[in-house]
Formats: structure tokens, sequence, C-alpha cells
């Protein structure tokens, strides 16, 4: 067999890190976190050969493979692997999710190996913001944002954050159920809204193992939103999850500028992920300005 592979468990996160942390990697799924949180549907298996680490998935019958994650000058021998895998299982290639600087090597030098199609993935690409504006939301873009963070105020004095500890998980397992009852009838026929329900309390039930960061904004006594996250790089945090009641006028952007002031204030970005080709997700984090965006491609083999 050409890559043995194995499935992902949570036993393998310090080998994931070490890859992950190798690098500067920009795209918000380049983490272990990421890949856990979202192993079942997709099936996510990885293997590591001659210190590369080799990652696929497969989800409605459709196999693809990441990018090899090594230095550079390993590119060509790990992507002459990932082409044999291919033709092994009989196949389709299929990499998907691509950084640029991989992207422009299949476009490139790649070449060589296979007539690589490579196409931008818009609907996959991050937002990234300035960790000082999520902070202040100063400017007229932001005007709006900061009213409503202001009325959130106004309106809740008594309102806290806090960072999440074990005591609070419960009651941030508890906003999640009301989280999702709220929007059962919205959400009943889309499937990853189960897959990513289950993934935030494996996630809380492995809190402290997977070394995450995170805050809830509290009233009365009662978590009305949460967030968690990490560091992505070496000046970018991202952002996992953020779940707020939708009654609670200005809970979202209190639990965003609150964390983002009480935990990445010494990062220079904030990537939020991607808005799935979702058009009231793309308004939402348009909303904001963002910075930059992290283009990420996909890539395919001419008339294989």
């Amino acid at each position: 067999m050409i890559i043995d592979f194995k499935m992902l468990g949570k036993e393998d996160k310090p080998v994931l890190d070490k890859f992950f942390h190798a690098r500067y990697y920009e795209n918000s799924h380049l983490n272990f976190t990421n890949f856990y949180m979202w192993r079942t549907p997709y099936h996510i298996q990885w293997k590591v050969e001659d210190d590369v680490l080799y990652m696929i998935n497969e989800y409605d019958g459709v196999l693809a493979s990441r990018q090899p994650f090594c230095e550079p000058e390993k590119w060509p021998e790990a992507t002459k692997k990932i082409l044999a895998f291919f033709e092994e299982q009989g196949r389709p290639v299929y990499l998907m999710r691509l950084e640029k600087d991989y992207a422009a090597y299949l476009q490139g030098e790649g070449q060589s190996l296979a007539a690589f199609d490579v196409k931008d993935d818009r609907d996959n690409a991050d937002y990234v913001y300035l960790a000082e504006k999520l902070i202040t939301l100063s400017g007229r873009k932001l005007h709006s944002k900061k009213n409503h963070l202001n009325a959130f105020h106004k309106l809740y004095p008594q309102a806290e954050y806090l960072p999440i500890t074990s005591d609070l998980i419960p009651a941030c397992r508890k906003e999640l159920e009301s989280w999702y009852a709220m929007r059962s009838e919205e959400l009943e026929d889309d499937p990853f809204i189960g897959y990513e329900r289950a993934a935030i309390h494996e996630v809380f039930d492995n809190y402290e193992a997977f070394q995450l960061k995170g805050g809830v904004i509290r009233i009365d006594g009662r978590v009305v939103a949460f967030t968690f996250g990490e560091a992505l790089n070496t000046d970018t945090a991202v952002i996992h999850v953020e779940k707020a009641d939708p009654n609670v006028r200005g809970a979202y952007p209190a639990i965003n500028q609150g964390f983002v002031e009480h935990v990445w204030s010494n990062m220079t970005y904030i990537n939020r992920e991607e808005d799935m080709g979702l058009p009231g997700l793309r308004k939402a984090k348009e909303s904001y300005k963002p910075e930059k965006m992290i283009e990420k491609f996909n890539a395919t083999v001419k008339g294989a």
C-alpha cells in the first residue's frame, strides 16, 4: 500500500501539532481541533512518512487529500506519493482547501508531475480581521457594531465576561442545547448541524487536554454566549465556535469583542473562518470588515 492511513483520534494531537506549528499556515482548517471536530462526517485519516504528514478525508463518496504538510523541498516527492495513492485507489485525484503557496507549486513546478487544474474556492476563504479593530470597533464602518455593543452594556450592566473553566462548561452545554432548540426547524435539513453539535460537546469533554482558550458572557448567573479558539500561527488566533442567544440584544458583539480583548489582544489578526457560501453568514462576516481574506484552492488532474 502506498500510504497506510489511520483514523484520527484525540491521542494524535501531539503529532499533528508538531506539523502544523512547524510552518506558518494561515488556513483555519490546519490545526488538530478543526480536523478532530469534523473527523466523523469526513472520515479523516492521517499518516506520517519520511517526516511528511499526509491527510485524507471522504464525504458523500468523494475522496480528497489535503496538501502534504512538510518543508517545501519535500513537496515534489510527497505529491508523487499522493498521486500514487489515488491511482492505487482507482479514484480521481482531488486535493482540497490548499494554501496559496502549495497551489502555486501545483500550477508551476507541479505540472511536471501531472496536469493539475487548480481553482479558487471562494466559499471556503477565511475572513481575517485586525484584533485591535475587533476590540475597539472604531471607525465609521464599524459604527453599527459599536452601537449594538453599547446597547448591550446599557441593557445588561450586570453582564460579565469570564474565561471558560471546567465549572462553566455545564452552563455552556445548556446554552448550546438552547441554541439548537431555537433553530431546530430551520436547521432540520442541514446534516452538518448535528455533527457540529456533537463535536462541540466532544470538545467540552476534552477541553483542558485540547489546550483551547474560551470565554462566556454571563447575565444573572446564566451563560448567554460562549466561544472558544486557539493560536493558529505566530500572529493569528482562530475562532472555532461562537454561540449566543439571539434574543439577548448585542450578545454576539459582546462575546466577539470580549473574547478578543481578554485573550487575543497580543495577536495581530483574528481568523473567523469561512462562510461556506451561505448568504446570511457571508453578510455577517463581511459586516465586520475583514482586513484580508485567506484564499483556499482545490486541485484536480485534467483528463484523470
